[in-house]
């Protein structure tokens, strides 16, 4: 790894929503961000996350990018000032706080609903993006897959994950409280994304059982209809679905479909009680709906951690989740103590065979083949029995956490290549 990990963030715990999908990424965007960072940065290595909470840049260097990156994001957004959005952002320059952040933003501790699942697939998406854009290496590689076997963990020991605490069954959870004067409530849900689609599966637990489900791709919402229940109906079609349902959803990014107060009130149905849930980032419902009779507007900040047993269950088992993540980043960091030595290891055991190959080629012209062997053979291993010790010494140095005074001396002692050295 060249230079230290470190983690650009903005979040919904500094950020309010306008900031927040001002920033927001989609998959197109977070792939060009990959490619502006590795354009006009000296990263090694760099993994975007963009999701409605948060956008997020991990990645290794010897200098801080925060000015950079922020205006790269802001280039890839379409505008130039970022005073506006600059502010909002928090560097994570210790590597180890770091490296922490990215466990507990994975496993769902940093989620706006505690345990989230969703997060964990976006983390592989964004993961994913990253290899295919070749801005990640060795250090990421092994980083989240650390980060992934922690959240087997979680889901395997511990009541984490247990329940259906998500932002998803969130959204179900309000329908249900604020429709329960509805003898029928019809529910429209229009994009099926990751979220789209785990707030259909949601509806299979609900007494609600009136579910129209809409998506530009038809076919992805029959085969989700077909498994849950629901019914569909055609891209074309979606304002008179509009008009006709009691609770519309949308998950869909207000920069492909917009929900607007003129459009709304032309409908034919638009004076009858409206309940609109707005799950996208941007936002793809106007607030200004909120204005119009007998209709109310929620965005995914009004989906807070509900009280329900799943979430008790979920809250309890927070320090156990905290114990895991301790756990896999001190691991991780012997392992990355470890890897960044190696090479000095290497280096120095280079220098000594060098030594020793001059020496053989001095004294070795007048002997036998035999006693040439022999030769070989005892200053191998003498060198063997040299290059051990400090392997073992700064093995010991790794575990003990003082691994940079011993390495520099190693370096300077024997005239190696600094850049070689671990990282503090």
């Amino acid at each position: 790894m060249q230079g230290k990990f470190k983690v650009l963030t903005l979040s919904y715990k500094n950020a309010p929503i306008a900031i927040r999908e001002a920033v927001a990424l989609n998959e197109i965007g977070c792939r060009n961000l990959l490619d502006k960072v590795k354009e006009f940065t000296n990263c090694s290595e760099a993994m975007v996350l963009s999701t409605c909470n948060r956008t997020e840049v991990y990645y290794t260097a010897e200098k801080e990018y925060t000015n950079e990156l922020v205006k790269l994001i802001a280039l890839e957004k379409g505008f130039i000032a970022i005073k506006s959005v600059l502010p909002y952002f928090k560097e994570i320059n210790n590597h180890q706080d770091a490296m922490t952040h990215l466990f507990r933003v994975a496993l769902g501790l940093e989620s706006q609903v505690v345990g989230d699942v969703q997060i964990m697939n976006q983390v592989k998406n964004a993961y994913q993006w990253a290899i295919e854009a070749n801005t990640v290496g060795t250090y990421i590689h092994r980083l989240l897959h650390t980060v992934f076997n922690a959240n087997k963990q979680a889901v395997n020991t511990t009541n984490f994950r247990d329940g259906a605490a998500s932002v998803s069954y969130a959204t179900v959870e309000m329908v249900e409280e604020l429709t329960a004067h509805l003898q029928e409530t019809r529910v429209l849900l229009i994009g099926v994304g990751d979220i789209g689609r785990d707030v259909c599966l949601n509806f299979q637990k609900s007494h609600i059982n009136h579910l129209t489900i809409i998506n530009r791709t038809h076919y992805k919402a029959v085969e989700l209809a077909q498994r849950v229940g629901a019914t569909t109906a055609y891209w074309e079609n979606v304002w008179q679905e509009i008009a006709k349902a009691d609770v519309v959803i949308c998950s869909i990014p207000g920069d492909c479909f917009f929900i607007s107060k003129e459009k709304v009130s032309e409908l034919s149905a638009a004076n009858s009680p409206k309940l609109f849930i707005d799950l996208s980032m941007p936002r793809s419902i106007d607030v200004a709906l909120d204005t119009l009779p007998a209709t109310s507007v929620y965005n995914i900040d009004a989906i807070r951690n509900r009280t329900t047993e799943a979430l008790a269950l979920r809250l309890s088992s927070i320090p156990a989740v905290e114990q895991i993540i301790a756990d896999a980043v001190a691991e991780f960091q012997a392992w990355a103590n470890e890897h960044a030595f190696a090479p000095i290891i290497q280096q120095f055991k280079s220098h000594l065979e060098q030594i020793r190959q001059q020496e053989i080629a001095r004294y070795t012209k007048k002997v036998s083949s035999e006693e040439a062997q022999l030769v070989e053979a005892i200053t191998q291993s003498m060198l063997n029995k040299i290059v051990k010790l400090p392997a073992i010494e700064l093995k010991a140095a790794c575990q003990r956490g003082d691994i940079s005074a011993l390495s520099e001396s190693l370096t300077a002692l024997f005239n190696l290549e600094k850049e070689t050295c671990p990282v503090k």
